[in-house]
């Protein structure tokens, strides 16, 4: 064999070795679910406004919205507003919470219900936010005797 023959697979069996060996193996170091666990690199939260997409982000703008509508009484505009931000992000819980908030409003209880039940599925891990829906359903409780 030539010499630039044996250079040659010298150099692809090299490159093999390192191609399998030399690499270290790439790891997600978040959680695949947005919004769930820290990255291991930074210590920076997912929820942290720079770590969150343009669709939660504007799902947290109509859900302020939203609940602005049902502090200034309005459960019919906030449904409308919460509808959408549920429709960009179906992971908030809050969302769910203030939908049970406007459904109790109108006196829909079956639907304050069903609402308050999701929202205590997605703020499970969040003790201030799952007293409050325990709360909210004392009173869907209380409303619907």
């Amino acid at each position: 064999m030539s010499k630039n023959i044996k250079l040659l697979i010298m150099l692809c069996i090299g490159g093999l070795g390192f191609g399998f060996f030399g690499c270290a193996p790439v790891t997600s170091t978040t959680s695949p679910i947005p919004g769930l666990g820290r990255s291991m690199q930074t210590g920076e939260d997912e929820t942290s406004p720079a770590k969150q997409s343009p669709r939660v982000l504007a799902s947290l703008q109509l859900t302020e919205q939203g609940r602005q509508f049902i502090e200034s009484g309005d459960p019919d505009d906030a449904i409308r507003m919460l509808e959408q931000a549920l429709n960009l992000d179906p992971a908030n819980g809050q969302n769910y919470y203030y939908l049970s908030e406007a459904w109790l409003m109108k006196g829909n209880i079956s639907q304050a219900v069903e609402f308050n039940r999701l929202a205590a599925i997605y703020l499970e891990d969040d003790d201030k936010w799952l007293y409050q829906v325990i709360q909210q359903r004392e009173r869907i409780k209380r409303s619907s005797r």
